[in-house]
């Protein structure tokens, strides 16, 4: 259980902060009932990822991916923004934290409030999609209709390229655009505060040592030591909504 101590000293390092970064992994988005794929026992270890290269080889592994994406949608669609959203919805309106960046790719960032401007996701976002030639938007709901009658999620009507999920896929590039943003934010920021990421999957997880190197204070937040631990200024193993909510002020 965090102490009182903890939660003070984490409201210190926010209020003594110019231009916070806020650093989110999946650990934010369990407390809303979104599993954890990579952890132990999670859905990674139950059933192997589709690639990048097979998405765009084979019809077959096309197919699974958008089964699996709307098995998904059934299960955890409902999902709604918890109290660690909340709070770090907070602290942007407040001024406090100039950008978000994010291994999630669930949108409850956004569903939490936060301009979507603030928000950097480093592995994309699995509420809408794209085609990945020309980049066209499409609708979740308007894919899942088409392959529920059709079997398949059709080709894009405008050039006939593949559909994907806007998500980063194992094998896929990281986005150029998002690294560069993080990257920017993360020099720019005087504390970074890290809320439910392990810190094992690069290169996203090296924004926070990167940080740090820097000159900004570092926090973290969650419930399993990390690879940090040991540079951070400030670390609670606890839960992200009630630590972050409490030292913010949000219920």
């Amino acid at each position: 259980m965090y102490t009182d101590r903890d939660i003070a000293a984490l409201a210190r390092l926010i209020d003594k902060a110019r231009r916070a970064v806020v650093f989110t992994g999946a650990g934010i988005s369990t407390e809303s009932g979104i599993p954890d794929f990579r952890s132990p026992g999670g859905i990674w270890t139950q059933m192997a990822p589709i690639y990048f290269d097979e998405f765009l080889a084979s019809e077959t592994a096309r197919r699974e991916t958008w089964r699996r994406r709307f098995a998904m949608e059934d299960k955890f669609g409902g999902a709604e923004p918890n109290r660690g959203h909340r709070a770090v919805d907070a602290l942007v309106r407040r001024g406090k934290v100039g950008a978000v960046i994010t291994q999630n790719i669930d949108g409850l960032h956004q569903a939490s409030g936060i301009p979507p401007e603030k928000i950097i996701e480093l592995h994309g976002n699995t509420t809408y999609a794209t085609c990945l030639d020309c980049g066209e938007r499409y609708e979740i709901a308007d894919l899942r209709t088409a392959f529920e009658r059709d079997g398949d999620v059709p080709p894009c009507d405008k050039c006939l390229g593949h559909i994907k999920t806007a998500t980063v896929s194992f094998g896929q590039a990281m986005p150029v655009l998002a690294m560069h943003r993080a990257e920017q934010e993360t020099l720019a920021a005087d504390l970074c505060i890290v809320l439910g990421s392990s810190l094992v999957v690069y290169p996203a997880a090296g924004f926070p040592e990167i940080a740090k190197r820097n000159g900004a204070a570092l926090a973290i937040v969650n419930r399993e030591p990390t690879g940090l631990d040991r540079i951070a200024d400030l670390v609670i193993h606890e839960g992200i909504g009630d630590t972050l909510g409490a030292a913010v002020g949000v219920n």
